[in-house]
This record gives C-alpha cells, structure tokens and sequence, in this order.
C-alpha cells in the first residue's frame, strides 16, 4: 500500500481515510477507540473529522467527534502515526460560524484543545464564506502555519470558480494555497466533482480527499428497496438513489465483487482510489468487522474492464 502525497502539501496519506464524523454519534467511546486502533494497525493513517461533528445529535453541541480522537491520542500515544484532518466553518451555534480571522482563531484553539494536540495535520474551510474576503481567510490560516498549529490547509465543499479565485489570491499575495479539496464524490455522485473540479484539481496539483465513498452506505449494497431504509439512522438520505440509475451502478457492483471475490463496498472505493488525481476517498464505519471489510479496498486493483463497466453503469452525461 503505497502512500499518497496531499497535494503540494509534503503529507504522505494511505489511499484510503477514516471519516470521524461516526465518533460520539452511531460509534460511542470504546467502539471508537477499537476502531482508531484497527485503522492503524491496518497501515492508514489519514483521520477526517470536524469541530462540528455530531452537533446535530439531540443534546450535542458539536466537538464530539474531536473529543474522543483527542482521548484516544492521549490514551495510545500515536500521534505520530496519524495526520489529523479537521475543519472549521459550520455553524456552531451563537454566531461562531464561517472563516472570518476572529473565528478561526478561537476554533482551531478549541479543536488543539478537544483533540489534546500542539497541531493539526491538515486543516479544512469546511464551508466556502462568501461574507469573508479571501484574504482575510487565507492570511488567517498563514499565521497558523506560521505559529506551527497548522501544518497544511485544504477547502471542503467549494465550487470550481470559487476554490480557482481561492489558489489565484493565495499566488498573489504569497500566501499558503489549499492543498486539498474534500467534495462530494461516488459512483452516484460523479457529475459535480467530475465536471469541474476534476479538472482543477488536476492542473492545479491539489489532492482531493472525497466524502461520501460509499452515498451513504448505498454502495454497501444495504439499500435495495424502501423496506430496507430502517436498517440505520443513514437509511432516509439513500431514499433518493433507488432508482434506474442506482439499481444499474449497484448490479454492476455486484458483478464486479462476484468475479473479483470481493464486496460491493470495496468495489465501489477501489473505483475511487483508481481515479487519477484523487488521494483518498474517506469511509466510515461503525464495527470493527465493518472496517476490515473497507480496509480491503485498498488491496484491491480493478483491471480497465471492470473499471471502464462501472463508469458506464454510473455514466451521467
């Protein structure tokens, strides 16, 4: 399993990330930790979380997710054997929202708090603020750097022009550009990221880190009708997917993993991490059993056949 560069950025990433937004949500405290400790052992390294992950649980107030990956840095010692992925933006509640200078400086001080870090790897404009000149953002994230908080950062959920007029101000002023992209991105998924960012991305260097590898645990092959939305609390926001298109990606998946001994979930990463210009997809899970499953993704290599049937399975144009 050979490691990625992110971008321009010098970090050396594993081809696939574990997405922490489960942490304090549907994995609590010791699911985590076992999770955590199986992810490394297994050789990755790249952990994406967010300040506010799981505030949309009921009692939460967001930094769930930071807190249990801080608990379990200072219980295992392994801080050196991880790059720590978080982001700032969403709204926090009381005003504590966007990338304004004032902002970002009291989040990141939360996050090294809740996280029990002196940095953080890589860290994510987690929503574009069109309120705030880019300057200011950018010049913001440059004394983190410079501070030695922050050693690379990155845009999730930008469009193309914004994310181009992002990298052009970062030229201009001579300021730390985002060396990576976190968009939406699956075999479901594929025009927005394909039809513009893509191509970005590819010219401009910036490794990409997409969210949603598997829609939602659609590709999993778990939702195959209605009935079977009830089986998680992630079941409603595939409702959207079983339709021609969808049960058309899932055969082929199916396919694919029959022929290849193999899950329709490792299938559907493996796809991603073939993509030329894409560093990582980010997955999640909840059990141990599930992440051995993920893991084996990146041991797998999809021949041009299988990789060419599943492009047209998912084509969008």
């Amino acid at each position: 399993m050979e490691p990625r560069e992110l971008g321009r950025s010098g970090l050396q990433v594993a081809p696939l990330a574990f997405g922490g937004n489960v942490f304090g949500w549907t994995a609590d405290e010791r699911t985590s930790f076992s999770l955590l400790d199986a992810f490394v052992d297994a050789g990755f390294n790249l952990i994406d979380t967010a300040d506010v992950y799981s505030r949309w649980v009921p009692g939460h107030t967001g930094g769930e997710s930071e807190t249990i990956i801080g608990c379990w840095l200072k219980a295992k010692g392994r801080r050196d054997r991880v790059v720590i992925a978080t982001k700032v933006g969403k709204p926090m509640g009381e005003g504590r929202t966007g990338l304004s200078r004032r902002w970002i400086r009291a989040a990141v001080e939360d996050s090294l708090r809740r996280l029990q870090t002196d940095r953080i790897d890589l860290y994510q404009a987690h929503d574009d603020d069109t309120a705030t000149p880019l300057e200011e953002t950018l010049s913001t994230f440059a004394e983190l750097i410079r501070e030695g908080k922050v050693r690379a950062i990155g845009a999730s959920n930008f469009t193309a022009p914004r994310l181009a007029e992002a990298l052009a101000t970062s030229r201009r002023l001579g300021l730390p550009r985002y060396e990576s992209l976190q968009p939406l991105y699956n075999l479901v998924d594929r025009e927005p990221y394909e039809a513009e960012l893509e191509p970005l991305c590819r010219a401009e260097g910036v490794g990409v880190i997409n969210f949603f590898g598997l829609a939602r645990g659609f590709l999993t092959g778990k939702y195959r009708s209605e009935a079977d939305l009830g089986k998680s609390p992630r079941g409603a926001g595939v409702k959207g997917c079983l339709n021609e298109r969808g049960f058309r990606i899932l055969a082929a998946l199916d396919e694919a993993a029959a022929r290849l001994g193999a899950t329709p979930a490792q299938v559907a990463l493996a796809w991603q991490m073939a993509r030329p210009g894409l560093t990582a997809p980010i997955a999640s899970a909840t059990s141990t059993a599930q992440w051995a499953e993920l893991a084996g993704a990146a041991r797998l290599a999809l021949d041009a056949p299988t990789i060419a049937a599943l492009d047209r399975a998912s084509a969008w144009r």
